[in-house]
């Protein structure tokens, strides 16, 4: 069992290689100072931005982390909350830490009054699919799209 706790700046040291992590398995390469400024963002605008949540096993050391947005949804017609990250570091899979992390972001929907979470995986990464499986989400049939847009 984990210990699960809302990212502080002092874990930011820690969490960053972890987010790296994340990064590496989607083959995206964002800076470590760009990882850096988001994580300081979520820490300095919780009620507006979102939350990251961190994972501490047994001796300490971090080992995973989740990231979760707040948007809305006009065919709920109201506010969610959108877990945009879950990464769990290898040495550390398999023990229920994945499904810890789901549980704690849950727990911050339900304190801010969210009523829906959703979240999003690479239809080939079967082994987070199968930790989504074992909650009562429904699996959609939806195609996700990204567009990259230049500042103007």
């Amino acid at each position: 069992m984990a210990i699960i706790a809302r990212v502080a700046l002092a874990d930011l040291d820690e969490l960053i290689p972890l987010m790296r992590g994340y990064c590496d398995f989607y083959e995206v390469a964002p800076s470590d100072g760009a990882l850096r400024a988001l994580a300081l963002t979520l820490l300095e605008r919780p009620d507006t931005a979102g939350v990251q949540v961190i994972a501490r096993a047994g001796g300490g050391e971090a080992v995973g982390f989740a990231t979760l947005y707040w948007s809305f949804s006009t065919l709920a017609a109201r506010a969610i909350g959108v877990m945009n990250d879950l990464y769990v570091a290898p040495s550390a899979r398999g023990g229920g830490i994945g499904a810890e992390l789901i549980r704690a972001c849950e727990t911050e929907c339900a304190t801010r009054g969210v009523g829906l979470m959703e979240w999003e995986t690479a239809p080939s990464n079967a082994r987070a699919q199968s930790v989504y499986g074992r909650f009562d989400a429904a699996r959609t049939e939806w195609v996700s799209y990204t567009l990259p847009v230049t500042p103007r």
